[in-house]
């Protein structure tokens, strides 16, 4: 187990060009990352490439095992890169943050190895037999974003090299030491040449989408992305898994109970400070219960503290970038200019250091208006009344997007009648954005297609191969 200081200073680049990575709930330094060139690029795809065959050919236990042993260096590891993460992402230590988020790490690496993935039988009937199996793809190109730079890294890799793939990943500019750091860890019980980061600029990760060589790409990120990797990967037929921009809706019944589900919306909407793809971003509740649910889930967002995560009282961070905070911010004022009532929040400090944009709710706001059918991607969430439930699963399946969606009710039937008219990936009940490894994840509309996680998340990052006889 290394020393923070020693994790960070092993990540500086020796030679080439370097970028200073900032804080950005204090605007410091936190340290050099690599900019990784083209060139450096076609050097790991070769290195991938040439190892990849072995590392198929030792099998599904020991690379299981290697998983398990990559699991326990992460946990030894564990503050190191909690430390480092909450420094560069910028999410509090404490909470459903970034202990919470190398914890997941491990979590998702061991569930990698231990989900059970058998040949199926298709056919056997005395004169025909068929069986399927999938087989390695051969390199994999993983591009993460920033919100949940190592969490989503490893939704990625695990299945991929669980499956006898290599892989070379790309993290988003903003967060490339904590995904560097992660690689690091995970390194020491893998293969050379089987996991390699690559920290570039977007002409780097366009490279690694379109290369001849890499089989199949997954990515985190917006849908304008996602649509530049599709057209990408269209001359070599590039396989593809897309986890993409969404606009979570929930709906609350009239039967529900306000105050016991008060801190579960809180959470839902503002988990990494509302930095996250499958978040509650607009909230239908019924006339009936309408100012109960606003005055609950005002009182326990006050009682969140906000501000630098290596404090450890709190559980609210900043946004991680300028831009993002600003997308936040001008949301919210139209909002404002709209009439919509400001229940809490949108009084940002502007004297503070940082990007802090305060907790904020919105009530009595139009459904057209930008804050709620544009995905905010941050802390600050509408709530927008209706009086029938037709009217509100209308306007929830309204928008492109479909990744996650929740019902929340006290009567169980009622609220998976609900779910089922909602068009999601995910629909959620009594909760929101409660992801598990053992569950298929993936989004519905323009929030992209494929599966990660379970049974499922392995067979996509393999190849189908039926022997027939």
């Amino acid at each position: 187990m290394e020393t923070y200081e020693s994790l960070l200073a092993s990540l500086a680049p020796q030679a080439g060009e370097s970028r200073t990575i900032f804080d950005p709930a204090t605007g410091t330094a936190v340290g050099e990352a690599p900019v990784h060139t083209l060139e450096n690029l076609e050097q790991a795809v070769s290195a991938a490439v040439a190892a990849q065959p072995a590392w198929a050919a030792t099998g599904h236990d020991a690379r299981s095992a290697a998983l398990l042993r990559a699991a326990d260096a992460v946990e030894r590891s564990a503050e190191e890169l909690a430390q480092l993460l909450s420094r560069e992402q910028g999410k509090p230590l404490n909470g459903p943050n970034a202990r919470f988020e190398v914890g997941a790490c491990a979590a998702w690496l061991r569930a990698a190895a231990t989900t059970p993935l058998e040949p199926e039988i298709v056919v056997d009937d005395g004169e025909t037999r068929a069986e399927l199996h999938y087989r390695p793809i051969g390199v994999v190109g993983a591009i993460g974003p920033w919100n949940w730079p190592m969490m989503i890294t490893t939704w990625q890799i695990a299945p991929a090299l669980r499956m006898g793939n290599a892989v070379v990943v790309k993290p988003s500019k903003m967060t490339p030491l904590s995904v560097l750091a992660l690689l690091k860890v995970i390194n020491e019980e893998l293969p050379e040449g089987i996991l390699t980061g690559i920290s570039g600029d977007r002409t780097v990760g366009a490279r690694l989408a379109e290369h001849p060589a890499v089989g199949k790409v997954m990515f985190t990120g917006s849908t304008a992305a996602g649509k530049e990797i599709i057209k990408s990967s269209a001359d070599t037929v590039k396989r593809l898994t897309l986890e993409l921009g969404g606009n979570d809706a929930g709906i609350v019944l009239p039967d529900a109970d306000p105050k016991t589900i008060a801190e579960g919306l809180f959470w839902g909407a503002f988990i990494n400070t509302g930095q996250t793809c499958a978040a509650l971003k607009r909230l239908y509740v019924h006339d009936d219960i309408y100012d109960a649910v606003c005055d609950e889930l005002t009182a326990v967002a006050k009682a969140m503290p906000m501000g630098n995560g290596l404090d450890e009282n709190n559980v609210l961070g900043p946004l991680q970038n300028k831009a993002q905070y600003d997308v936040v911010a001008n949301l919210v004022e139209a909002a404002k200019a709209s009439g919509a009532r400001i229940l809490l929040g949108g009084n940002p400090d502007m004297d503070q250091p940082g990007y802090f944009y305060p907790t904020t709710l919105v009530a009595d706001i139009d459904n057209d208006n930008p804050l709620v059918a544009e995905e905010q991607f941050g802390p600050a969430l509408p709530i927008i009344r209706y009086s029938t439930l037709d009217e509100a699963i209308e306007k929830a399946n309204a928008l492109d997007v479909g990744l996650g969606a929740s019902v929340w009710s006290s009567n169980l039937p009622a609220a998976r009648e609900v779910a089922a008219r909602i068009e999601a990936g995910t629909v959620w009940i009594n909760r929101h954005g409660a992801v598990d490894p053992r569950i298929p994840f993936g989004g519905a509309k323009q929030s992209g297609y494929g599966l990660e996680f379970g049974v499922e998340g392995l067979k996509h990052l393999g190849v189908p191969q039926v022997i027939n006889g």
